[in-house]
């Protein structure tokens, strides 16, 4: 896989079902990954985050507990687009330390100039968000789902990439050589 990939989990394990990024995060990083991948816990730690992702990386896979209706320990993939977003007025806050949804990140990333390549969550529906130390049993038994829809994302990449680069080495293998008038070399 070529670039940086970086696959964040969120969420405040004291928080019962909100553990959910940060326990996928821990068993992805069990498992051997390709070069440029990185699998990464990030807690609370949300301005933390959108600082890595400032350095950029041209997959962004973020695993989080997220309320979006559906039934308990539903997991779901979502294709994201960075918000546009307008001038605020001195003295806003765009996102405090320990917001982590999805939305409050990727403002915030926006706001300061960023804009990782292709922009993934892996969402779990939360059954309990209360103050305690544990995952909900469904959403317990979500967590293999979640991993496979990771690995998943990555084979996929990681198969748009050999055929991204073997579709150049078709078309740079019929180049003769010698420029032809209007070629141009970049500086």
């Amino acid at each position: 896989m070529a670039g940086r990939t970086l696959v964040a989990g969120v969420g405040n394990v004291f928080m019962s079902d909100d553990a959910f990024g940060v326990e996928v995060v821990r068993l992805l990083a069990q498992r051997p990954w390709p070069e440029g991948v990185e699998i990464a816990d990030f807690g609370i730690r949300g301005v933390h985050l959108v600082y890595e992702l400032l350095n950029g990386c041209d997959l962004f896979v973020l695993i989080d507990a997220a309320q979006r209706g559906c039934a308990p320990g539903t997991v779901t993939v979502l294709e994201v687009d960075l918000p546009a977003v307008a001038a605020q007025p001195p003295g806003t806050t765009i996102m405090d330390a320990h917001d982590l949804t999805p939305d409050a990140i990727f403002a915030m990333l926006a706001s300061m100039g960023g804009h990782p390549g292709r922009s993934l969550v892996v969402a779990c529906e939360p059954a309990d968000l209360s103050a305690g130390m544990g995952l909900s049993d469904r959403v317990r038994d979500a967590l293999p789902h979640a991993v496979s829809a990771v690995e998943e994302i990555l084979v996929q990449e990681q198969q748009k990439e050999g055929a991204r680069h073997a579709e150049q080495a078709r078309q740079g293998g019929h180049h003769r050589g010698g420029a032809r008038s209007g070629d141009r070399l970049a500086p």
